[in-house]
């Protein structure tokens, strides 16, 4: 059930940041209720929903206007702003009514004329709903509860059962000009009504107040989930997304996800005719996830579709589905399961494509959705960001889906509605513009990610896009770390000197990730003392970590790197003590030295198999080693300052982190180049390679 959250502190501290204006206090209650709405995933998921409120503003010429304040493009409701909401004059919109038909477009180009400031971002698609309903707070939400009850198959006798005569429902139509109209009809058959479910879509509540709104949609919503509750045995739910991100069997996953990422790689190559990154997998397990994929109309319901028309644009209108059957056929089942899965999306595109007179684009035939028996749900996207979209709405579906089933049905909207909602002229314009980063698609494991040089390298990578697991010995550093990078990062607690560690933590990134596409090998520690008198186990424990972990790590990301039969990249912390020994350094140089050598060797005998192997030969660089205390004592026996000691190179400059990490990414880029070696360390002519 919902809690309503409002608070009149909190409400009152938000109309007060906006300004001392009575319109500039209705949107900061406007930005707070929307933030109450947008703070709960069973209301609003991933930039869906949209809230509104009309006021009354002067124009240049000091004459009082009425303007609607409505969500903009690109803005969550969870972390809106007043920017977020941009003004429109509302009297143009109004105007707009009266007409029969209006394009998509043209109602863009209409609304980005009322804009207030030409600068704010595109008024929501919903905009004009908004504006003809009276009200001066409306919200747009697609809670759970909401889905279920919009898509059973007599929901209107449903919503009457619950509501009686106080929401009405507006059948079926895209979102734009025409549900628009048709919502603001039906609405004023009965304008004492205090919220309208819109048919397999969601759910509208308004009101004179934000908080007489935003009470609407927790009451609403609560009735809805009470009804549902009493045909579904009693089942409720505290949210849909459960983000347990850990596959039921995560050595099942480890042996799936990356044969199912190469394939989808492959097919994502053909269709663009070019090499392309594979996919992000985000895999959730947990128990409701288990208990969905044990049902018995599995099949049935992976052809059913989506729970509200704009999930389709992040998960696709079907899931891909392996079974048991298909896992256990191994590579050859999940790729035909895979490959008929694109074959049938192909056939889907061409067919309704005629229909509008074959004036769309295809998308990749890919999957946002994977439901895996004995694995778990998999999210599937371009990037972290847009597999954990897809994992999320496609908890809340699968949710939405059981409570359906246990009133009466889940019959969302048919293929061709599907089809024009996943073409939508504006989604396309969307993706015509869109631009990916230059690692998007790339999983990247750093070991000792939780130091100086692997976190400023994992840093470096998710900048860039890239999909990021750091793993550390450390777990107070790995903590600290997994708050720098962010939720999307996977922090693996590990001892890669331990033995079957390389491949736990290969298990882990891929029961997270679905493979790896490249390892910065990293982790390392320097042990001290002369060769001569240094005690053999602490020899034995420098090898175990500089060089045998390393190679363990190899041979684990190797067999990843060939399942999913896309390449992969190798890239070794090597240190200048490989080629260039310090006194008392022995027991750490003579590992680093066999490292080297392991990057030409791994080099020479991956390269065929399209797997590129460096290093980076890095000296005095600020980290575990060298701590403020080890730099003073250094640079006092030199008679140096410590600046001057750490800029001790050809351009007396001292070389950080970020440096190194900079290197990494250079060799990650270049796409023809292996067996290589890049140092940097300022300029050390005793350490240079040639």
């Amino acid at each position: 059930m919902r809690d309503n959250r409002w608070d009149d502190k909190k409400a009152e501290a938000y109309a007060a940041a906006e300004g001392d204006s009575e319109a500039d206090r209705a949107l900061g209650h406007r930005v707070y209720t929307s933030r109450l709405i947008g703070s709960d995933p069973d209301l609003v998921m991933h930039g869906g929903g949209n809230t509104s409120v009309k006021v009354t503003r002067p124009d240049l010429h000091d004459e009082e206007r009425r303007v609607l304040h409505i969500k903009g493009s690109g803005w969550d409701l969870d972390t809106i702003e007043g920017p977020g909401l941009p003004g429109v004059w509302l009297e143009p919109l109004l105007k707009l009514r009266s007409l029969d038909a209006l394009s998509d477009e043209a109602m863009v180009d209409a609304q980005r004329a009322a804009l207030l400031q030409s600068s704010s971002p595109n008024p929501s698609v919903e905009t004009l709903l908004h504006a003809f309903l009276p009200h001066t707070f409306v919200d747009h939400t697609h809670a759970t509860a909401f889905l279920a009850l919009a898509n059973l198959p007599d929901a209107e006798a449903a919503i009457a059962e619950i509501f009686g005569d106080r929401v009405a429902a507006v059948p079926y139509i895209m979102p734009g000009f025409a549900l628009a109209k048709k919502a603001a009809e039906i609405f004023e058959a009965d304008p004492s009504v205090e919220g309208l479910v819109l048919l397999n879509h969601g759910h509208f509540t308004f009101g004179e107040t934000a908080k007489q709104s935003y009470d609407r949609v927790i009451d609403h919503t609560n009735r809805v989930e009470a009804w549902l509750a009493d045909r579904a045995g009693g089942r409720t739910f505290g949210t849909s997304v459960h983000t347990v991100r850990v596959p039921a069997d995560p050595a099942r996953a480890a042996q799936v996800l990356p044969i199912l990422r190469g394939v989808l790689g492959a097919i994502r190559s053909d269709h663009h005719g070019a090499a392309m990154p594979m996919p992000v997998f985000d895999v959730r397990g947990g128990a409701a996830v288990a208990a969905f994929l044990e049902r018995d109309d599995l099949e049935s319901l992976s052809r059913r579709g989506v729970g509200s028309p704009d999930h389709v644009i992040r998960t696709k209108g079907f899931p891909l589905h392996l079974t048991r059957a298909d896992i256990d056929g191994g590579e050859a089942a999940i790729r035909a399961a895979a490959e008929r899965w694109a074959a049938e999306y192909r056939t889907y595109f061409e067919t309704n494509n005629e229909r509008v007179g074959g004036i769309k684009t295809m998308l990749e035939p890919v999957p946002g959705l994977a439901w895996i028996e004995g694995v778990g749900l998999v999210g599937i996207g371009k990037d972290s960001g847009a597999a954990a979209a897809a994992a999320d709405i496609g908890e809340q579906t699968i949710e939405v889906m059981t409570l359906g089933e246990a009133a009466g049905g889940f019959r969302p909207i048919g293929e061709a509605d599907l089809f024009d909602m996943e073409h939508w002229s504006l989604e396309q314009a969307k993706l015509a513009k869109s631009k990916p980063k230059a690692f998007a698609g790339r999983v990247v494991l750093v070991t000792g990610g939780a130091g100086a040089i692997g976190l400023a390298t994992a840093k470096a990578f998710a900048a860039l896009g890239a999909s990021v697991a750091i793993a550390d010995l450390s777990a107070d550093a790995l903590a600290a770390a997994k708050e720098t990078l962010g939720d999307r990062a996977l922090a693996i607690e590990a001892d890669l000197t331990a033995p079957d560690a390389a491949q736990t933590v290969m298990d882990a990134v891929c029961g997270r990730f679905g493979g790896i596409d490249i390892v910065v090998s990293n982790a390392g520690a320097a042990m001290q003392g002369m060769l001569l008198d240094l005690p053999d186990d602490t020899l034995r424990k420098s090898f175990e970590l500089n060089f045998f972990s390393h190679l363990a790590l190899a041979r684990a990301a190797a067999g990843v790197m060939r399942a999913q039969g896309r390449g992969g990249q190798f890239l070794f912390n090597v240190s200048k003590q490989a080629v260039n020994p310090g006194r008392g350094f022995g027991a750490y140089g003579l590992p680093k030295a066999a490292t080297f050598f392991l990057v030409r060797q791994l080099a020479l005998e991956l390269g065929g198999e399209g797997i590129r192997v460096n290093g980076v030969n890095a000296d005095r660089i600020r980290s575990g080693l060298l701590t403020d205390d080890f730099i003073a004592s250094r640079a006092d026996a030199r008679g140096v300052s410590a600046a001057d000691y750490m800029a001790g190179n050809l351009l007396k400059a001292e070389v950080e982190a970020g440096h190194v990490a900079d290197a990494f990414v250079a060799l990650a880029r270049a796409e023809r180049t292996t067996a290589h070696v890049m140092t940097v360390d300022g300029g050390n002519i005793e350490a240079a390679l040639r």
